[in-house]
């Protein structure tokens, strides 16, 4: 005897209809689930870029109530991960955790620059600034910025000065001490601040600007004396340090930055939603503690401040840089 009930097959297809629409529509008023928004960061982890992008990713993750994951894509000065995300989709839930250098330095360093940091990239939200102090071996005759730039008039080309390699913003930093002084300063380039940092402890070079956050720490335990900051005024985790303006160069007041990027094809409530979870991830006072203790000063602004930022310093480091060779 045949049992099956032919209406009951009906409403069991219909039914099997009725679920695979409802997976592909949202349902008015639930929750959707969302990828994961990915932080390119475009230099090697456990540098200061990446640790800055791993610090506030937790926060900017609570704001946003989705997963923010870093992503590590170095290379060619840290253009790499921005060229990346030129080229992603705007849907790819992606953005550019970008240092200062790659922006505004790399496109009158570098023979290739792989993308336009003004027309291909969407500025979305600044993050902090960042300076750098000038320490020199303390073995050193001079022991102040006033004393170090009457020996380099008097001795052209015998002080020298380390960096992380040609168009660093170190590197960059004493290029344009040079400038303002009108002295003459020798560059030695190395594969990165530490060993640069070593060679100054070891008096085989005279000096470099290093980052505060990492700078301190050789400052403090009397490796290396700390000269002046680069920012226009002293800095809360080097007090003693005197700025370049007190020092008698006032118009030295340079340092670096971090800001988030996207793809200029992003929708603009994307980006003032990415805005906004920044501006509140800053604001907590965990976070804040932290970044002030390494020497960061937090920078929140709208997307338009960090684009005009860019903008300014592209024509600072163009005139710093006629000089010096592309690479």
């Amino acid at each position: 005897m045949n049992t099956r009930n032919p209406h009951g097959n009906i409403r069991r297809k219909l039914i099997a209809g009725l679920l695979g629409l409802t997976a592909l529509a949202p349902i008015p008023g639930m929750a959707q689930s969302s990828a994961p928004l990915k932080l390119i960061v475009g230099y090697a982890a456990g540098g200061p870029v990446d640790g800055g992008a791993r610090l506030i990713a937790p926060y900017l993750a609570k704001e946003l109530g989705q997963t923010v994951i870093v992503e590590n894509k170095p290379g060619a000065g840290g253009t790499t991960a921005g060229d990346f995300v030129v080229h992603a989709p705007p849907s790819a839930q992606v953005l550019y955790f970008a240092a200062s250098p790659p922006m505004t330095i790399s496109p009158h360093i570098l023979k290739a620059m792989p993308f336009d940091p003004v027309k291909d990239l969407a500025p979305v939200a600044p993050i902090l600034s960042y300076y750098n102090v000038l320490v020199m071996n303390k073995d050193q005759p001079f022991k102040t910025l006033p004393e170090l730039i009457a020996y380099a008039k008097a001795n052209p080309g015998k002080v020298s000065y380390g960096s992380a390699g040609i168009g660093a913003s170190n590197h960059m930093s004493g290029e344009l001490l040079a400038l303002r002084t009108g002295t003459d300063l020798t560059h030695v380039p190395y594969k990165g601040n530490a060993p640069a940092m070593t060679d100054v402890i070891g008096g085989q070079i005279t000096m470099m600007f290093d980052i505060i956050s990492t700078g301190r720490n050789y400052i403090q335990s009397g490796k290396v004396r700390g000269i002046a900051v680069t920012s226009r005024d002293r800095n809360a985790s080097l007090p003693d340090t005197p700025s370049m303006r007190e020092s008698g160069i006032p118009d030295y007041d340079v340092g670096g930055w971090y800001g988030l990027f996207g793809s200029n094809k992003l929708a603009p409530e994307f980006v003032a939603k990415i805005n906004e979870a920044t501006r509140k991830a800053l604001a907590n006072e965990e976070l804040k503690a932290k970044l002030i203790e390494q020497g960061y000063d937090l920078w929140v602004g709208s997307p338009q401040s960090l684009g005009e930022r860019v903008a300014k310093e592209l024509a600072l480091w163009g005139t710093v840089a006629k000089g010096i060779p592309k690479q």
